[in-house]
């Protein structure tokens, strides 16, 4: 389990990187369906990533 600010979004990066992966194969395939669940997705991450005030506070 993530401990400090930095780790958490350490996970949320990651997160946005796999989804940056799978928007590439969505778009080369025309897979309207899957690019709006994709956006939806990223911005729900994104939401936890620059949330004020952060997601733990030490």
């Amino acid at each position: 389990m993530p401990t400090n600010e930095k780790e958490i979004n350490c996970y949320l990066f990651d997160q946005l990187t796999i989804l940056d992966d799978l928007q590439e194969v969505a778009e080369k395939e025309n897979a309207k369906e899957t690019l709006i669940l994709i956006e939806k997705k990223r911005r729900q991450i994104e939401r936890k990533l620059y949330q004020k005030p952060p997601l733990v506070q030490e």
